[in-house]
């Protein structure tokens, strides 16, 4: 990371990002003892949701950590934290529905889900090689670095900008989804929510977050112009 007098620009995203980083934990922690009146577990929630929709071929497995529930499309899989496959909770069931609706989805040929993947690749790029070019291009006067680097970033930027319609919607189908197989009572589904919000929150942050490094970079360019 280059250290100079714009890193202020990033002060505010850095709040953000650990606010939000505090509500999802806390959130997550509070529903996690809330045990839902049916007595599904995440991994029972998940399977229901993914056959209703007709995809029996999609596995569900369990993973290692916190939070690190995610769908993983290559290998067509559901992978569920040890907080979540088998906890019968509020928060257990939700975070399994969110999964579940990633799978669907995809199954659905969602457009920006199709958008986001398609950008992946530049994006790895950009994110690991977007300031190193621009600070090259500042020490060498190399205009064209420094125009790459910015042009690489925006791509990180256009990713987390896509990747926040797919998070919201696939809540949306989460909380559609059990509200209508009754998975969970009406308070439960509100609760529910809550968790799901608080994670989207994480999303909203690196979207700030990737916006003002943005501006961070084209203040840099500036100066050299100047």
């Amino acid at each position: 990371m280059y250290w100079d007098s714009t890193m202020i620009i990033l002060i505010p995203a850095i709040i953000f990002s650990l606010v939000a980083q505090f509500m999802v934990k806390s959130t997550f922690s509070k529903y996690s003892k809330e045990r839902n009146s049916r007595g599904l577990t995440g991994a029972d929630a998940a399977r229901e949701i993914l056959d209703r929709n007709g995809l029996t071929n999609v596995r569900i497995e369990r993973i290692s950590g916190s939070l690190t529930d995610h769908y993983d499309p290559r290998a067509n899989v559901i992978r569920l934290s040890d907080d979540v496959y088998g906890s019968a909770t509020v928060a257990a069931v939700g975070v399994a529905a969110h999964e579940a609706g990633h799978a669907v989805q995809y199954a659905t040929g969602y457009a920006p889900i199709k958008v986001r993947n398609a950008i992946i690749p530049i994006t790895r790029f950009g994110s690991s090689l977007s300031t190193p070019l621009v600070l090259l291009g500042l020490v060498f006067s190399w205009d064209f670095l420094i125009t790459v680097g910015i042009l690489l970033f925006c791509a990180v930027v256009l990713f987390q900008a896509v990747t926040l319609p797919v998070e919201f919607d696939a809540s949306g189908r989460a909380i559609k989804s059990l509200r209508s197989a009754h998975f969970l009572e009406d308070d439960e589904l509100s609760d529910a929510k809550k968790v799901l919000t608080a994670a989207a929150m994480t999303y909203v942050a690196a979207m700030i977050s990737a916006l003002l490094s943005l501006v961070r970079l084209l203040l840099i360019s500036g100066r050299r112009r100047r």
